[in-house]
């Protein structure tokens, strides 16, 4: 069980799937949110996101948890799925 809504919980999977493609790799945002990779790749995976690491993740990303979880960190035009910008419409 959760704190966070559904919602919530796929704005922080998205914002870590972001990371995820700008680091190339779980292993430096694993450690600068003093966690492991195979934690964040669970979470990605559907396991329930907690509030204590959407604290971490808005602590580490320089944003309130507030936005974070309202999913202002990933642009619009960011995959829910890889992290990856959308093509533009033609």
């Amino acid at each position: 069980m959760s704190d966070l809504s559904a919602e919530e919980q796929v704005h922080v999977r998205t914002a870590l799937r972001v990371l995820r493609v700008r680091c190339n790799s779980w292993a430096p945002i694993a450690k600068a949110m003093g966690v492991t990779p195979a934690n964040l790749r669970q979470i990605v995976a559907g396991r329930n996101v907690s509030a204590r690491m959407a604290f971490r993740l808005a602590r580490f990303v320089k944003l309130g948890v507030g936005e974070l979880v309202a999913g202002k960190f990933a642009p619009a035009n960011t995959c829910p799925h890889c992290g990856k910008p959308l093509p533009e419409p033609a």
